[in-house]
C-alpha cells in the first residue's frame, strides 16, 4: 500500500528527480505553505509531513497545534485558527456544531459564526490583537439570542509576516440570562421601594397597602413569572402571620389562621419561625406542606427579613413537582429582601400620617436646611469676617437654628404619641435627647426620612446634600461644641465615604463622630469601606436605614465620645 507523505514547500533532493525504488512505494503530496498544510492533515491522512527549511519556523506553532487536534476536538469550547485575513484555517468540532455552514475553512470567522452582533467591549478583537499583540474579547448575540464570549490571542511564535489568531468560544447565554434576571428583579425592587411622600401624600393608608400589592404582584408575574403568590405579615405581638396579598390561592388557604411556629403551621409557619428558605420539591411527600392551591406539586416560601428580623413570608407555587431550583430561591430571597424594604417603608409613612410634626418637618424642615447651607456658605466665603454683613450672616444662622428647635417643641406638643403605629423609643434612648445631628446625603427622601426618625427622638437634625457643604456645617458648629454625631452616605456627589472621614476627622480629631450609610446591593469599587474602617471608622450601616440599627449606631458613636468620669474611691 503507497505511504502518503504531506510535503510543505520545497522536495527534498533525493526525491525531487527521479524516483528512486525505495520511493517508488510513497505518494508525495505537496503543499505550497504551512496553512494548505494544516488544512490538509485535518481532513486527509498522511504517514508522515516533510518541511523544508524556508518554512520552518512558521510550521513550527501550526505543528504544536496538530498535536493536540484530538484534545481541542473534546473541548466543550469552540477553538478557531484564524489568519491575519480573519478567515478560518481550522476549527474543532464544537465551532463547526455552532456554525450553521457545512464547511468552514477559508471562511470570514463572522459569517462562519452566523453573522452574530458584536456586543462589545471591544467590537473589533481580532483587529485590536492582529495590532497590538495583545488578548482581546467580546461578547456576541446570535440571532437565537444565544450569547458567546470570544477570547482571541496571537498563535504562540508567529511571524510578523504571517500572524495567526487563536480564538476561543464559550457559550454565556445562561450566565447571561441570568444576569439580566438579576438586573430586572433589582430594578423592580428598586420602583418597590419608590414610595415617595410627595407623591402619596393624600392617599390613605389602604390606598397606599393597594398600591404595593400591585406593584408587588405585577412584578412578581413580570419578572419572575410566578402566578400563584402569597404574602402574610408577621403579627410581633401575637406570632400571626397575617395575610397580606393571595393570588391564586384557594380562599380557605388563603384565610387559614398560620403562625411563626415550625410545627403544625405549614411550610410558611416553619420559614418565619426559623428565618430559613423552604423549597417544596414534592408537595405529596413533604411533611410540612398544607395545601395553598389545588394541584400544586411542588412550592416556595422566603422569609420576608429587614435587618435581622423576619416581618412576614412570601411563598409561590406550581402544578409542576420540583418547578424550582436553587436558582430561583436565591432570586427570590433577593427580591424579597426588596419588598421588606418597600414595606418598612409603607409602615414609616403610615406612622408620619398621623403625626403633626412630620408633617409640619415635610415642609420645612428641608428648606430651613437649605438656608443654613447657604448661610454657612456666605459666611466662609466672605472676605473681611468683621464687617457688618458677616455679623448679619451669624445672625442669621442662629435663628435659623433656634426656628428649627421651636418648631421640634411646638411639634412634641402637638404630636399624640398613640397615632404611631411604631413604638417610640425614645424613652429607651435618653442619650440621644438634645444631641445635635448632622446628616449629609443627596437623597432628599433620605434627608426628610433622617429628619423624621430623629427629630421624633429628640435629635436637633441639620443636613447637606454633598459632602463639601457637610463640612462646611462642621466647621460652622464647632464654636458651639460640634455636632455629637454625622451620618453621610458612602457615595457623595463629590467625594466617597473614605474621604469624607479623612477631612472631618482633620476638624473634629478623634474619634471621628461618624457612621457611614452604605446603600444595599451596592458594589464598593473604590474600597471606600474597608479603608474607612481600617482608619478607625466605628459604625457603618445599610441603606434603606433599619431603625433599630441606626439608633444602635448613633449610640455607640455618642458612648465613644463621652468621657468617663472617675469618681474617688
Amino acid at each position: 500500500m503507497e505511504k502518503r507523505i504531506l510535503c510543505v514547500g520545497q522536495l527534498p533532493m533525493g526525491l525531487a528527480g527521479e524516483p528512486s525504488a525505495a520511493a517508488q512505494s510513497v505518494q508525495l503530496v505537496p503543499a505550497s505553505h504551512p496553512i494548505e498544510a494544516l488544512k490538509r492533515l485535518y481532513g486527509e491522512s498522511f504517514e508522515g509531513v516533510y518541511v523544508s527549511s524556508k518554512f520552518f519556523r512558521e510550521a513550527l506553532p501550526l505543528g504544536k497545534l496538530l498535536q493536540n487536534v484530538q484534545i481541542l476536538d473534546a473541548l466543550a469550547e469552540g477553538v478557531v485558527l484564524l489568519d491575519s485575513e480573519l478567515n478560518i484555517v481550522w476549527a474543532n468540532q464544537r465551532f463547526r456544531q455552532w456554525s450553521p455552514l457545512p464547511k468552514v475553512e477559508g471562511v470570514n470567522f463572522y459569517t462562519a459564526f452566523g453573522e452574530p452582533e458584536i456586543l462589545g467591549p471591544d467590537y473589533s478583537p481580532f483587529n485590536s490583537t492582529l495590532a497590538t499583540g495583545e488578548a482581546s474579547y467580546c461578547r456576541l448575540r446570535r440571532r437565537e439570542n444565544r450569547y458567546f464570549q470570544v477570547h482571541a490571542a496571537l498563535l504562540p511564535e508567529s511571524q510578523p509576516s504571517s500572524l495567526y489568531l487563536i480564538v476561543t468560544v464559550r457559550e454565556v447565554t445562561e450566565e447571561v440570562l441570568q444576569q439580566q434576571k438579576w438586573d430586572a428583579i433589582h430594578q423592580a425592587g428598586m420602583e418597590l421601594a419608590e414610595l415617595k411622600p410627595e407623591e402619596i401624600t393624600q392617599m390613605s393608608i389602604e390606598e397606599r397597602v393597594e398600591l404595593l400589592k400591585a406593584n408587588i404582584l405585577y412584578y412578581t408575574k413580570d419578572v419572575l413569572h410566578y402566578d400563584v403568590v402569597e404574602i402574610r405579615l408577621l403579627d410581633p405581638q401575637t406570632g400571626e402571620l397575617r395575610p397580606l396579598l393571595a393570588e391564586g390561592m384557594d380562599p380557605e388557604a388563603a384565610q387559614r389562621v398560620l403562625y411563626a411556629q415550625p410545627q403544625g403551621n405549614g411550610v410558611t409557619g416553619f420559614v418565619a419561625a426559623t428565618g430559613k428558605s423552604y423549597l417544596c420539591d414534592n408537595t405529596a411527600e413533604d411533611p410540612l406542606y398544607l395545601p395553598g392551591v389545588k394541584g400544586a406539586r411542588s412550592s416556595m416560601t422566603v422569609p420576608l427579613i429587614f435587618g435581622d428580623r423576619v416581618i412576614g413570608t412570601f411563598n409561590v407555587e406550581s402544578p409542576q413537582a420540583h418547578a424550582f431550583t436553587e436558582s430561583d430561591l436565591q432570586f427570590m430571597e433577593i427580591f424579597t429582601r426588596q419588598i421588606a424594604a418597600a414595606l418598612n417603608t409603607l409602615q414609616l409613612l403610615a406612622a408620619e400620617k398621623a403625626s403633626s410634626l412630620e408633617a409640619v418637618h415635610g415642609a420645612i424642615a428641608l428648606p430651613m436646611d437649605e438656608i443654613l447651607n447657604d448661610a454657612v456658605y456666605l459666611r466662609e466665603h466672605c472676605t473681611d469676617p468683621s464687617s457688618e454683613v458677616t455679623e448679619r450672616i451669624c445672625r442669621i444662622l442662629r435663628n435659623a437654628r433656634d426656628i428649627k428647635q421651636l418648631i421640634y417643641q411646638v411639634g412634641q406638643q402637638m404630636s399624640p404619641t398613640e397615632a404611631h403605629p411604631l413604638p417610640l423609643p425614645s424613652p429607651e434612648y435618653p442619650l440621644l435627647k438634645g444631641r445635635k445631628v448632622l446628616v449629609v446625603d443627596a437623597d432628599k427622601n433620605s434627608r426628610s426620612h433622617a429628619h423624621r426618625l430623629l427629630d421624633r427622638l429628640g435629635c436637633l437634625v441639620d443636613t447637606a446634600i454633598n459632602g463639601e457643604s457637610g463640612l462646611c456645617l462642621v466647621r460652622s458648629m464647632l464654636p458651639e461644641g460640634g455636632y455629637d454625631v454625622v451620618l453621610a452616605d458612602d457615595r457623595l456627589p463629590d467625594m466617597n465615604g473614605y474621604q469624607f472621614m479623612k477631612q472631618l476627622r482633620e476638624l473634629v480629631g478623634e474619634p471621628v463622630p461618624l457612621i457611614l450609610m452604605v446603600p444595599i446591593l451596592t458594589y464598593d469599587e473604590d474600597h471606600s469601606i474597608i479603608h474607612a474602617r481600617q482608619e478607625g471608622l466605628k459604625a457603618a450601616i445599610f441603606k434603606p436605614v433599619d431603625l433599630d440599627k441606626l439608633l444602635s449606631a448613633i449610640e455607640k458613636i455618642l458612648t465613644l465620645r463621652t468621657p468617663v468620669v472617675q469618681t474617688a474611691s
